[in-house]
């Protein structure tokens, strides 16, 4: 069962974030998804005002130290997690990927699970 996780409190504080990958798959064993994550926060230090202390990409998810100096640390991390979800899924139907029938079947069936998600779920939902 997945919860909703964290409820952020205090929108302008920093935080430590995990983000988790549905179902623990090992996505970040290649270096393009893990390139599309440093991407991402890059964008979000420039565009969103995200101030990170730290962070790490493990191979199924990624923990984050951020905080947001728009107070809105919430819209951040949805942001965050949007974008790189529709990037990494791009890749992996464009580009080489032996196991991407079995990654796009994975998500697509976590999208059936919830209505917020037409066609796939990537990233699991709430974050802790």
């Amino acid at each position: 069962m997945q919860t909703d996780g964290y409820k952020i409190r205090d929108q302008s504080k920093p935080h430590f974030i995990t983000l988790t990958v549905v179902d623990w798959a090992d996505v970040f064993t290649r270096k393009k998804y893990k390139d599309v994550i440093i991407e991402s926060i890059n964008y979000c230090i420039r565009n969103k005002g995200m101030v990170i202390y730290g962070y790490v990409v493990m191979s199924n998810h990624i923990h984050l130290i951020i905080q947001s100096t728009q107070n809105d640390l919430s819209g951040l991390i949805r942001d965050f997690k949007k974008f790189a979800a529709k990037e990494i899924l791009q890749l992996i139907k464009s580009e080489p990927e032996s196991r991407k029938e079995w990654m796009l079947d994975l998500f697509a069936k976590a999208a059936k699970t919830h209505n917020r998600n037409k066609e796939f779920q990537f990233w699991r939902y709430g974050n802790h």
